[in-house]
């Protein structure tokens, strides 16, 4: 009936993609496998939001901020969208970044937390993400990981009205408390 049952589960490409209805659902390939998700909600799309703007009013020229639905195509075979991201300029493609990013950034939520913790993590730990930062609404608190000898390490963890002042991907200070707000 609609696209998606026309494919072969397991045979995805980046390509089939483009093809996808535009329907605020969130279409994301590991592998050749469809992941799809609901559109988020607003304390999602707030945080995700506010994120991106603290970002963007402090990233150098030579970087980009974008928001998803942005593709990040780190193989032949995958497309993630992290809720937030940063790239070198010259990363950026016509279609989607391929290079590896400087910072992915998910924000939690019912329908991705345990996706967003575990499997998001080992794939932009393999795709050799530098940090990956991880904004919890509910606890209000940000998780920081930074790639190390191709392993993630915490570097913090920050809750409320505390400030984690960031030195990847660029110098900015975040307030998880101000992300929700």
């Amino acid at each position: 009936m609609g696209y998606v049952e026309t494919i072969e589960p397991g045979t995805f490409t980046p390509a089939d993609l483009d093809d996808l209805p535009d329907d605020g659902m969130r279409y994301e390939l590991v592998d050749g496998t469809l992941l799809v998700a609901p559109a988020p909600l607003p304390i999602h799309q707030t945080a995700a939001f506010e994120l991106g703007v603290q970002l963007r009013l402090h990233c150098p020229k030579d970087l980009k901020v974008f928001m998803a639905p942005t593709d990040f195509q780190p193989t032949a075979r995958r497309s993630l969208q992290p809720d937030v991201l940063v790239c070198r300029r010259a990363d950026v493609g016509p279609k989607a970044i391929q290079r590896s990013l400087l910072l992915a950034a998910e924000v939690l939520s019912p329908a991705t937390r345990s996706k967003d913790l575990l499997f998001k993590r080992g794939l932009y730990e393999e795709a050799g993400v530098q940090s990956y930062w991880i904004v919890d609404p509910d606890r209000v608190e940000l998780t920081v990981l930074e790639l190390v000898a191709g392993r993630y390490v915490q570097r913090a963890k920050v809750r409320g009205k505390d400030t984690f002042t960031a030195d990847l991907p660029f110098t900015v200070q975040i307030v998880p408390a101000d992300l929700i707000d």
